[in-house]
């Protein structure tokens, strides 16, 4: 089998990797699993050397702009082929440069579903959507996977779009497509990038480093929150759903928690405490929190449990993970 991840040397992307990498099979067309000989990790920029943990035989890193249909048609290619879609740019991003959003995240994602409709058999696609997707006046105190989808900002209608085909490019039978709806995934290393939520990540982050984090909105704000490793470990197991378990309803909201701002940083001083912690300031950004206030506070994931997909822990054990994952580790 080869494996192709967009979005690849993200992140979320190298976590994916290295999940696949251990788990070693997928299951294929065919319905049985197949060893994972091939894994691309493709993006707009790749490290000269693999990151950590990936430097495999199996392992290739391409660099490339997934708006360019030629380009991703020649590495969606091949029988055996599995993909998860993960390139995007994300909320803030999106709301800054409207064209770049639908370049990358409509037109990107068209181009991911035609190579794949063009591959022989029935690609199997997990496609990231987004809690994004919920919004509006009529936004009910907690959403569902039935609560109707009227997204606030363009990251999220393009979530929206890419959701809508990949259901109707499973129904046509040139694909196998599963979407998955992740919150906000805390805690990520490394820079800040152009998230509205980056402040969920940023307030544990740079305070467990010894530096002061500027929070954009206020301690009342609620979000939807999930673990990186149980994000991860539910893009796997959503991949090995059968088809018919999800029929023709594709994307389902991944597992999460809720908590607000000020229940973060009560988390970081519990989980750090006897650390010298750098300090949370009060720093209001009126356009991040129109974005992120435009967000469901709760979610339920009914249909990802039912589907076997795991549960978060809480919050502080999220918090614990992410300091043996990448302050002690």
């Amino acid at each position: 089998m080869k494996v192709v991840i967009t979005g690849g040397t993200g992140f979320l992307g190298q976590r994916l990797a290295r999940a696949l990498l251990e788990r070693g099979t997928l299951t294929g067309a065919s319905g049985a699993q197949e060893a994972i000989k091939r894994l691309v990790l493709f993006d707009s920029a790749v490290p000269e050397r693999p990151p950590e943990g990936l430097d495999d035989e199996r392992v290739s890193l391409v660099a490339g702009d997934v708006a360019d249909g030629a380009t991703v048609r020649g590495l969606i290619a091949g029988e055996s082929l599995s993909v998860f879609h993960l390139a995007s740019v994300v909320s803030a991003g999106a709301e800054q440069d409207f064209d770049l959003a639908l370049s990358v995240n409509l037109t990107g994602g068209l181009n991911v579903l035609e190579a794949c409709r063009a591959a022989p058999g029935q690609p199997r696609l997990v496609f990231t959507s987004s809690i994004a997707v919920y919004g509006g006046s009529a936004l009910p105190e907690t959403i569902d996977d039935a609560t109707k989808i009227t997204p606030q900002g363009t990251y999220g209608v393009t979530k929206v779009m890419n959701e809508h085909l990949v259901a109707d490019y499973t129904r046509k039978g040139w694909l196998d497509g599963r979407g998955g709806r992740p919150p906000t995934v805390i805690v990520r290393p490394g820079k800040p990038n152009k998230a509205a939520s980056g402040f969920a990540s940023g307030l544990f982050r740079e305070p467990l480093a010894g530096i002061d984090h500027e929070l954009p909105v206020s301690r009342e704000t609620r979000i939807v929150l999930g673990g990186y490793r149980t994000i991860v470990e539910s893009l796997v197991a959503l991949h090995e759903v059968p088809g018919a378990a999800l029929g023709d309803d594709r994307t389902v909201n991944l597992p999460s928690f809720s908590a607000t701002a000020g229940e973060m940083v009560a988390a970081l001083e519990r989980v750090g405490a006897g650390r010298k912690l750098g300090a949370v300031i009060d720093a209001p950004d009126p356009a991040i929190q129109r974005i992120v206030g435009s967000w469901p506070g709760y979610a339920r994931a009914e249909r990802a449990a039912a589907l076997g997909l795991p549960e978060n822990p809480p919050l502080d054990e999220v918090v614990r993970q992410y300091i043996e994952d990448y302050v002690e580790g």
